[in-house]
């Protein structure tokens, strides 16, 4: 896995031009905001969101600025489940006069979707992850570090979807201990026009006690545009809600499917 990153990132720039628009469907993603779609990409399906992610965090007197690449490959196993590699890819840190560059740890994981809206029942997708520690030495997580969430969606008149998403995951502390913690966010969306979208978003990726590592939280808002059925560009613009979360994040993505 060292270096997966890596690959995907190459994957990047070679799947663009692979990709078709012979099906009447329209791509559906898991970027740009943090609550996961339910569905699945499809049997045969391959498909990359790719971003490049900006974020500011003032701490104690300290300003830090960090430059990474987001990026998750879904493969269509079956018509309900996809195989999933996720990646923060390439990091530029910078703080207090230093720089740290390095590679993310990959994610690997699964998505199974188990059922389509049924008038208030929603649409839900399962999601199984682990994340792995072959990044760079200054970037490793410790062990391996599951989580699983359950994705929930609502497709309303107007235009209009809301999307629920539960979870938990453990971590490790610097002492190898598990740790685990919460995760919960509420998305909602609404078309603008026939292929422009704008959502907004309140989520928590970790919810924890301080003594295990405290609560993250954050704001944010996006559009995404499809410029084909199997092309997507989205923005975002995130806030962090506490101390524990950067302070400013600005995303620009990119999502092909074929």
């Amino acid at each position: 896995m060292a270096r997966f990153s890596f690959l995907l990132l190459a994957a990047a720039c070679g799947l663009p031009l692979a990709a078709s628009a012979g099906d009447d469907d329209t791509i559906s993603t898991d970027r740009p905001d943090f609550v996961e779609s339910s569905q699945v990409v499809g049997k045969g399906r391959l498909q990359l969101e790719t971003s490049l992610q900006w974020e500011r965090d003032r701490a104690g007197g300290v300003t830090a600025r960090t430059l990474t690449t987001p990026t998750l490959l879904r493969i269509g196993l079956g018509e309900t489940t996809e195989l999933r590699f996720e990646t923060d890819g390439r990091t530029v840190a910078h703080a207090g006069g230093a720089t740290m560059a390095g590679y993310a740890d990959t994610s690997v994981g699964i998505k199974w979707h188990t059922a389509d809206q049924d008038g208030a029942a929603p649409s839900l997708g399962w999601l199984l992850h682990a994340d792995l520690p072959d990044g760079s030495k200054a970037l490793r997580g410790s062990g391996v570090r599951p989580s699983l969430r359950v994705a929930a969606e609502w497709e309303l008149a107007n235009g209009v979807g809301i999307g629920i998403m539960p979870g938990v995951g453990t971590d490790n502390d610097e002492r190898g201990a598990r740790r685990g913690y919460g995760i919960l966010a509420a998305t909602v969306g609404r078309d603008i026009t026939e292929r422009v979208h704008g959502f907004v978003e309140l989520a928590a990726p970790r919810i924890a006690r301080a003594n295990r590592g405290g609560t993250q939280a954050v704001f944010d808002a996006g559009v995404t545009w499809l410029l084909t059925n199997d092309i997507q560009l989205d923005a975002a613009l995130s806030r962090g809600l506490n101390r524990r979360t950067a302070d400013l994040g600005i995303g620009l993505g990119l999502s092909v499917r074929r």
